[in-house]
């Protein structure tokens, strides 16, 4: 009974710690942005957890003004915010709020990449959200919009290739996992189905018994079927990143 009260009472902290967390350690420069306001915008898009996407929202501007070296990616998360909001006015039938915020959200990705044009590590960042927020809500989007969306995709997950695939197989599931299956769902999306068949191979060689390798071989089995089915996030943003960080940073 004694191990389970401390079990249960483990839990509320952490609990408390995910829930609260972002707010109160936002000047903590150890966290980098991403850790804090990642698990807030993807309550939003994956939960439609309207409450945590504005606290993310919050965030993300207290953080542009006391971390001006982060722009970048805080602007492609802003985006991402845009373009969940816009999404939901577009399935609510509200075209004029749609046309609104969709352009917010293509002028943030836009700004954004301006802001890393002079290089760094913040290009990975800036890429893997303006490419992963387009691979969730591309399909989503009114059809009129959808090729232009998955070809800003496309361009970001190349980016990533570009940086990345040479070391592919030394990134965690997910880095790996994410780059390759939305490099290749884009290239779907795209009408490159020379790069697809080469992606896919790829994924089957380095993504064993791992969440991706299911799909990837229906795609290959079934080819016809990538049209309407998904490749990413199957191993992606679970709950707990902020509080495990935490608990890593009591080391030090």
């Amino acid at each position: 009974m004694r191990l389970l009260k401390s079990a249960v009472l483990g839990f509320a902290v952490v609990a408390t710690i995910a829930a609260q967390a972002p707010d109160a350690l936002l000047s903590d420069t150890r966290l980098t942005v991403h850790t804090l306001v990642r698990e807030d915008v993807f309550a939003g898009f994956r939960g439609d957890n309207v409450e945590r996407l504005e606290r993310a929202e919050r965030n993300i501007e207290i953080l542009l003004k006391e971390r001006p070296d982060d722009r970048g990616n805080l602007l492609a998360w802003k985006a991402g915010a845009a373009t969940y909001r816009a999404v939901r006015a577009h399935e609510a039938g509200k075209a004029e709020e749609f046309g609104h915020r969709y352009k917010e959200a293509l002028d943030g990705f836009a700004a954004a990449e301006k802001a890393v044009d002079n290089g760094g590590r913040a290009i990975i960042g800036v890429a893997s959200i303006t490419g992963g927020t387009m691979a969730v809500f591309a399909d989503r989007l009114p059809e009129t919009e959808r090729a232009a969306a998955w070809a800003l995709a496309y361009a970001n997950y190349s980016k990533l290739w570009q940086l990345q695939g040479s070391g592919i197989e030394k990134l965690p599931v997910h880095h790996k996992g994410e780059v390759l299956s939305g490099l290749t769902q884009s290239a779907q999306r795209t009408g490159r189905t020379a790069e697809v068949a080469q992606y896919l191979d790829t994924m089957l060689s380095v993504l064993v018994d791992t969440p991706y390798e299911a799909m990837a071989k229906q795609w290959k089995a079934d080819p016809a079927s990538a049209a309407t089915t998904n490749l990413t996030c199957k191993n992606c943003h679970a709950p707990g990143r902020l509080a495990n960080r935490l608990e890593a940073l009591k080391q030090f």
